[in-house]
Formats: C-alpha cells, sequence, structure tokens
C-alpha cells in the first residue's frame, strides 16, 4: 500500500494533512488529537480515521471557560453532517461504516474539576469521555510528568477515578508522573489508556512509561497510545530526524515485551487547523523538566512544520505506508486492525459501555 496517489499538496504548516482517495476498510481510532479554529471539518472524514480524540479545551482553564469551549464544540458539529460526536464505539463504528468520522471529547487536564470530583459527571453529561487527570504538573488529583517529584493519587484524585467508573469516562495515564502513572492503573476498576506515550526503554524521557507500567496496563486490558511525535521517537545520539521505523521499532518492542498486540494503539497528537505559532510549548509549565531532549537540537524547525513528527508518518494520508510497514514487519491483519484502532474501540466499548 502506498499513499503516493493521496492529495498530498503544499502543507505550510502542520495541521493540513492529505486525504485519501478511497476510506481504509476498517476504522482508525487516534487517541489524541488537537483541533484549531481553522480546520477543514468538511474533509476530516478523509482522513482515513474513524476517531479522533480531540483535546477539548486547554489545560489549566476554568471550568467555566471549558464548559464554554464544550459548547462551542457542540455547536459546531451540528454545521458538518460527515462529522459526528462519539459517545462511545457504536457511533466510531457506525460513523466509519457510513465512510464519516467522529469525534471523542477529551480533557488534557484534571485541574478543570477544582476540588469536585461530581464535576467530571456533569462533564460527562455533555459529552467527555476521555480524562487525563494532570497534565505535565503535579495538581490536586496526581503527579504531573514534568514535576520534581510525584506524590501520587490524593484522597481528590481518588474521587476523580471513582466517579469516571461510575459514568463511563476512559481515565488516560499520558503525562502523568511515573507513581501517578502506575497508580491509576492499579485504583481504576476499568481498563485505562495512554493516549500519546511510548516505552521509555526504547526512548528515555520523561512523557514516556516503563516496560513495568506497560506490562500492568496490559494486564489491565488497557492500551497506550504509541506516538509519532519526533521528541518521543528521537534516539539519543543518532544526530537524525526520526523516521516511520523507528516509529515501528516502538510497536516491536511492546509486542515482544508481552507477546501480543492488544495493548497496543495510536495516539498521534497531530494538529487538525494551524497550531498557534510559539517558541515554547504554550501548554508546558515554566521551570519543570523538558520533554525534549536533544530532538530540537537536530530538527531544528518551526513549530508547525510537519518535520516535528516522524519522517514518514507526519500526515494522517501516510497511514497506508504504516499499515504497509505493519505489514512487511509480520503483523497479520487482525493485529494491524487492532493496533490502529480495535484495541482502543475494546476499551471504549467496555468503559462507556457501548
Amino acid at each position: 500500500m502506498s499513499a503516493a496517489g493521496s492529495a498530498v499538496a503544499a502543507r505550510p504548516h502542520r495541521g493540513v494533512h492529505g486525504t485519501l482517495a478511497e476510506p481504509l476498510p476498517f476504522p482508525v481510532v487516534d487517541a489524541c488529537v488537537q483541533i484549531w479554529p481553522d480546520a477543514d471539518f468538511d474533509v476530516a472524514h478523509r482522513h482515513g480515521v474513524a476517531c479522533f480524540a480531540v483535546t477539548t479545551w486547554w489545560p489549566r482553564v476554568p471550568f467555566e471557560q471549558a464548559l464554554a469551549d464544550l459548547q462551542r464544540w457542540r455547536a459546531g458539529l451540528a454545521d458538518h453532517p460527515t462529522l459526528h460526536l462519539a459517545l462511545g464505539a457504536r457511533d466510531v463504528r457506525d460513523a466509519h461504516a457510513r465512510g464519516h468520522a467522529t469525534l471523542l471529547l477529551a480533557s488534557q487536564d484534571g485541574e478543570v474539576l477544582g476540588d469536585d470530583p461530581e464535576r467530571l459527571a456533569l462533564l460527562h453529561a455533555l459529552g467527555v469521555r476521555q480524562l487525563l487527570p494532570a497534565y505535565n504538573r503535579n495538581n490536586l488529583l496526581c503527579g504531573g510528568a514534568l514535576d520534581v517529584t510525584d506524590g501520587g493519587f490524593s484522597a481528590l484524585g481518588r474521587g476523580v477515578v471513582d466517579v469516571a467508573a461510575r459514568v463511563g469516562v476512559v481515565l488516560d495515564g499520558s503525562h502523568l508522573g511515573p507513581r501517578s502513572a502506575r497508580q491509576l492503573i492499579d485504583l481504576s476498576p476499568q481498563p485505562v489508556v495512554f493516549s500519546h506515550s511510548n516505552p521509555a526503554a526504547v526512548v528515555p524521557s520523561p512523557r514516556n512509561v516503563s516496560d513495568d507500567v506497560i506490562r500492568a496496563l496490559a494486564e489491565q486490558g488497557g492500551v497506550i497510545g504509541l506516538v509519532n511525535w519526533g521528541p518521543l521517537v528521537y534516539r539519543q545520539g543518532s544526530r537524525r530526524r526520526p523516521t516511520l521505523s523507528d516509529f515501528l521499532d516502538l510497536v516491536d518492542h511492546v509486542a515482544d515485551l508481552l507477546g501480543d498486540t492488544r495493548a497496543i494503539g495510536l495516539g498521534t497528537d497531530f494538529s487538525l487547523g494551524s497550531y498557534p505559532l510559539h517558541t515554547r510549548d504554550p501548554w508546558a509549565p515554566r521551570g519543570y523538566q523538558d520533554a525534549r531532549g536533544e530532538h530540537d537540537s537536530v530538527v531544528t524547525t518551526w513549530p508547525r512544520a510537519p518535520e516535528r513528527f516522524v519522517e514518514g508518518f507526519d500526515d494522517y494520508a501516510q497511514l497506508p505506508d504504516v499499515i504497509a510497514g505493519l505489514a512487511a514487519r509480520g503483523y497479520d491483519q487482525a493485529s494491524i486492525e487492532g493496533i490502529l484502532g480495535g484495541n482502543l474501540l475494546r476499551v471504549y466499548e467496555r468503559v462507556m459501555r457501548g
């Protein structure tokens, strides 16, 4: 398979993706996506993705702002007949069968809940289906991946875990500190996901996760969404832009570690639309650990550029090449369909009950 025939034209920034001439025969789920105001929703269903788990609001916004952002998402969907709200796995499968796509509303930060876990029940009633309790820094719930200490889940954070299990919100361990990440798996009675993280055994980074955590996640029935964002794929000392082959090495590592592919998913952290121009991550707290490591001294480009992602997989239109790469490494069709969507849908179906 090749993406050579897809409409990949000039890409002035990283939020412009090519479209596929033909839909993929199975639903692809991207567990982490950013979508910006100038995204072209009219072609979102032609990128080969059946479900985009979208960051619904920026981390660390007040609850009132989150509600306003949430309402804008819900209202905007009404204007796009080929894009639908995903409240469960069934919605994703139904949309894919019609050649359409879905948005799954997600929060990349639990600070929006303040000191009231029941706010999560309200957000669920309004359509939110995925929650990451802490974005890089410690908060009232648990520890963040880039903070200097990680005290684990507080009583308040444990209350949030309980509410999530009760109402049907998928909990996300990406961006959590190592102790909190492991506790999330142990505390949750439902499978959790790590929406966009990689194995730290291959790429040491405070944003990646240990083999022990990956094993525990798999035993619980959860899924790690492997990410093609360059800094989390870059091998220290390689002095080159990471490639699709490097990304597939991460798939191999997890598959070899676990003995199968049932805990592997995809979380690109791609953008649809123009990522705001910046010289530093607008979501990164100042003075904390740096998740980018040596990568940014080697891959020197502006923040909107596709080169921020691995060469060979910096565009949704290259999904056929990802499929071909997995097949070339010996993965059968069932495993490929699971890695690119089916495994996450299994978690969604169990947690969201539909």
